[in-house]
């Protein structure tokens, strides 16, 4: 079961966040600045943001396999109708309703996780569900621009069609309900979890965390083509090798957090680390005119890549155990929906930022909003917690 999720989160990414990958040929086909480029890249998160709690409150009454059939179905729908459109807004429009469509495999995996799953196993699964993004993005760096270099843009989303019409299929045959022992524990409760105050900062943490993670995923490549002279092909790559390793950090970090028993903690470890590494990418983009240290730029990009995705696995299941099984699916569609209207309103304003001062800036801003996410991340509920706790309930 956790595979069909996996498959079916890992090829809706590749055209609900993939398309930042191409991004130089969206400016030349349409003829428009970054900032605007950005948007339509970003667009999915459009209907992503708007669909994720109904499709979370699909899956908490109908079960996953609607959800995923229906959702990552109509997506390949939408994709395959953007790769016609000629109009800038049309293409807008229609990748938006596929990121609406999409998402449904976003909350539906994540539930597969808190259903099929008990606690001191979650971290590792849902490290692996995580995955499912970053191995959507791998396949999409090594695939995208070289697909788009072949065949243009149109010749992208009907690839990206194709994976989404593979997964429906597949999650719409194969899924099923969790055993009835298991079934019996995730069992719906009364009380919203919105009356934890914990639930609300792992989502204010979650939003501070998604500006550094846009500002790398979605102009990094830019990054490497406009400042180092990289060829697209070749920076899709590195980025798709940076996401290979994100799918590695991400279960590593899973089975941390299942053998300390706690989520927050290695979370505000991860984000001091990422916030040092985007600190030394910041430096490498002020002195990205030295030659001796040409390599430090792609290098500290690539790290980058890695850190910035590393602790959202955490960070969405604290919120689905916060929320317990009944509620997962709304919790988890309202924790990516928070999500989505950062990187919205974040993708452009980036843009205009980088556009007029240069990368660092853009970079220097994700760097200052994952510092301000340390004191936010509710490391204090897990006190007195751990795994001896765990071992003894």
């Amino acid at each position: 079961m956790l595979g069909l999720g996996v498959n079916a989160h890992a090829s809706v990414t590749l055209g609900l966040f993939g398309l930042p990958l191409v991004m130089p040929d969206i400016q030349r086909d349409f003829q428009v600045s970054l900032p605007v480029a950005a948007v339509i890249g970003n667009a999915p998160g459009i209907g992503i943001l708007l669909a994720l709690v109904a499709w979370g409150a699909l899956a908490d009454r109908r079960g996953e396999r609607v959800a995923l059939g229906a959702g990552v179905g109509l997506a390949s729908l939408f994709l395959a109708a953007a790769a016609f459109a000629q109009a800038p807004w049309a293409v807008v429009a229609l990748l938006a309703l596929a990121g609406a469509a999409g998402s449904a495999a976003m909350v539906g995996g994540g539930r597969i996780v808190l259903r099929w799953f008990d606690p001191p196993e979650r971290g590792v699964a849902m490290g692996l569900r995580q995955v499912s993004y970053t191995l959507g993005m791998a396949v999409a760096g090594f695939l995208l621009p070289a697909v788009s270099s072949a065949y243009g843009l149109s010749g992208v989303l009907l690839v990206c069609s194709g994976f989404c019409l593979v997964a429906a299929v597949l999650a719409g045959l194969l899924l099923a309900e969790p055993p009835r022992e298991l079934a019996a524990a995730s069992a719906p409760q009364a009380a919203s979890p919105y009356r934890k105050s914990e639930l609300w900062r792992v989502h204010g943490t979650s939003a501070l965390h998604v500006v550094p993670q846009i500002a790398v995923s979605t102009y990094g490549v830019a990054c490497l083509v406009g400042t180092y002279g990289w060829d697209k092909v070749h920076a899709g790559q590195l980025f798709g090798a940076a996401a290979i390793g994100g799918a590695v950090v991400r279960i590593a970090v899973g089975r941390w957090s299942d053998r300390t028993g706690l989520r927050m903690g290695p979370l505000r470890i991860l984000t001091v680390t990422t916030a040092a590494v985007l600190a030394l990418l910041v430096g490498a983009q002020a002195v990205s005119g030295m030659a001796a240290i040409a390599w430090a730029g792609p290098v500290t990009l690539a790290l980058a890549a890695v850190m910035t995705v590393a602790g959202n696995g955490l960070a969405y299941l604290a919120a689905g155990e916060l929320a317990g099984p009944g509620w997962a699916g709304r919790v988890l569609g309202t924790h990516n929906g928070v999500q989505n209207v950062v990187a919205l309103v974040a993708a452009p304003l980036l843009g205009v930022l980088i556009a007029q001062t240069g990368f660092w800036a853009g970079f220097g801003v994700g760097l200052v909003l994952c510092l301000a996410s340390l004191p936010v991340i509710p490391v204090g509920a897990e006190r007195g917690q751990g795994r001896h706790d765990q071992d003894s309930s």
